[in-house]
């Protein structure tokens, strides 16, 4: 999410190292569903802990705490991009707080059985999708990331990540049914993509299934390489340990190439300067993580 923020205003990078402008896939496309995903994977296991160490009353009131402050950093950032310049369609809206509503969307259905659960997700994609259609496709299209019509269909994408973890973490459970239903998602998106187009600025539903397929088997082949084959990552471990405060540190940092506001120096940068711009990011940022994980320092909320 770093580097793709940061080549997402410079003219020299492809487009498909891109978002879409609205319908098609990019890779980079992809970088919100893993986000996503990776919050899914650990979100159910997380309440448990909670629940069992703290009681259901406590539990329900740190992730809803959780998500209303990721939701409130979020429109913090967004009222500082308006104050200077960097909004001009002065939205007050981003990824933070798509999560935040994504996340209190789910709470309530987290603790259902897996069929239930899909259904819950499943239907709130559809009544998303039909919303869109019929009703809200200008206001999504010129929303940052889709605003708050969008994070029902996060939303629905996150309650479906939570049915995947479940099911690769269910010793109970074959693998087959995880790779089944991971195969489901793509098929149907695709299938679904001849009547609904995929795209992430629209969040349409075939672009949540396919992307959720795409996160899932990721996510699969990570961890085949990581366990079966004893494959380490460890500066991949230490982003991992602190990502919202890398998150943050990415964007404080994006403010030296931005409000400058110097085509040569950003946009219209030449190429050995946009190397050495992103070696200065993305060097600092595995710095922070690599010191942070040095001394056990975790942030989280």
């Amino acid at each position: 999410m770093a580097l793709a923020n940061y080549l997402a205003s410079v003219r020299l990078v492809p487009a498909w190292l891109k978002h879409a402008p609205d319908i098609g896939l990019t890779v980079v496309d992809l970088i919100a569903p893993l986000f996503i995903f990776a919050i899914g994977l650990t979100y159910g296991f997380s309440l448990r802990r909670r629940i069992s160490r703290d009681g259901w009353g406590k539990a329900v009131k740190h992730f809803v705490r959780r998500f209303l402050v990721l939701a409130g950093l979020g429109t913090l950032i967004g009222a500082g991009e308006i104050l200077l310049g960097l909004n001009p369609g002065g939205y007050n809206w981003g990824v933070l707080q798509a999560i935040g509503v994504a996340g209190l969307l789910t709470l309530p259905v987290i603790r259902l059985p897996v069929l239930p659960r899909v259904g819950a997700g499943l239907a709130l994609l559809v009544g998303y999708q039909v919303l869109l259609d019929r009703y809200w496709l200008q206001a999504v299209l010129q929303s940052p990331h889709s605003g708050l019509p969008g994070a029902l269909s996060w939303a629905a994408m996150l309650i479906l990540a939570t049915v995947l973890a479940d099911l690769f973490f269910d010793p109970s459970q074959p693998h087959a049914a995880y790779v089944l239903v991971t195969t489901l998602a793509v098929v149907a998106g695709i299938g679904l993509s001849v009547w609904v187009p995929i795209s992430k600025n629209r969040v349409s539903a075939s672009y949540v299934l396919v992307s959720l397929g795409i996160s899932s088997a990721l996510f699969s082949l990570v961890h085949l390489f990581a366990n079966h084959l004893h494959l380490r990552l460890p500066l991949l471990s230490a982003w991992g340990k602190n990502p919202l405060l890398l998150y943050l540190l990415h964007l404080l940092l994006l403010g030296f190439v931005a409000l400058p506001a110097i085509p040569q120096w950003y946009s219209d940068a030449p190429l050995w300067l946009i190397v050495l711009q992103i070696a200065a990011l993305i060097g600092g940022l595995s710095w922070v993580a690599w010191r942070l994980q040095a001394r056990g320092t975790i942030f989280s909320l």
